[in-house]
Formats: C-alpha cells, structure tokens, sequence
C-alpha cells in the first residue's frame, strides 16, 4: 500500500501490488485491513483484525498487555498518553515501560501505536518519524470528522 504522508486532507492514494500467486490468508486480512485504513476508515471498524502470530504477542508480558489495551480500548480518531496507557493496562508507574512496549511493537498501524502520546500533547516519537506520526494522526483526525458530519 502507498500514501502520500504530504497532505492529510488529500485522498489517499491506495495501491496494492497483486501477485500472480495467491496470498496466505493472514496476509489478505493484514492487505485488506490497511486498505480500509488508508482509503475507507469508516470501514476499519466492520473488518476483523488479522491474526498476528509474532512471539511478542504470544507469550503472557507487560509488553503484551499495553499492545492488547492500545488496540482495544483507544479508538480511531483518539490519542492516549503514555501514563493514561500504562494505567489502562494496570501499571499506572510504568509510563517508561509503555514506551518501550510502542519501540516494540511489531504491527505498527494495526496496533496503533501512533496514537500514544505525551501528557503535554506532543506527538512524541514514532518509529517511522515524526512527519509519518503526524501525519497519521491527522488522518484519523480527519476522518473522524468526516464521519461525525
């Protein structure tokens, strides 16, 4: 899939390269999924998330829990800081230890990690950069309002 991160107000520009052989399913859901994001948000919320099978989701951590609270419980469209995070997934002193959770999360726009940000409303860092964390946020911002119109 590829977007222009320049303006958030622009369509998205959608593309997904068709192989000539079939993909694994975890695969169509993981390409359908992020299509829906990027070029119909309203949709994201009527898909199933794809199954993820990476070791970091499997086995029972604070890491695990931050990434399954970040995914169930901040919606589209909404921001959480780091603290308000850690508190959601019941370590209301482990602000650091969710910041480390977000460097490691291993599908980045599924489980929105973008969406964690400082106490003082700064975007804070982004694996991807800045300019694409911001730019992630507008859209989800934007869209939002779209869709309360």
């Amino acid at each position: 899939i590829s977007f222009s991160p320049i303006r958030a107000e622009a369509s998205a520009a959608c593309e997904v390269c068709e192989g000539a052989e079939e993909m694994p399913e975890p695969l169509e859901q993981c390409t359908a999924w992020l299509r829906a994001y990027f070029c119909e948000p309203a949709t994201v919320a009527n898909l199933p998330v794809p199954a993820f099978h990476h070791p970091l989701l499997q086995q029972d951590s604070f890491t695990k829990q931050v990434l399954w609270t970040l995914l169930n419980d901040v919606k589209f469209g909404e921001a959480v800081s780091y603290k308000r995070l850690a508190d959601l997934a019941g370590n209301s002193r482990a602000a650091r230890a969710v910041g480390g959770a977000m460097r490691s999360n291993p599908v980045p726009i599924i489980i929105p990690c973008h969406r964690v940000i400082r106490s003082s409303g700064e975007p804070g860092n982004y694996g991807a950069g800045h300019l694409m964390k911001e730019w992630l946020l507008s859209h989800e911002k934007l869209h939002k309002e779209k869709l309360a119109h």
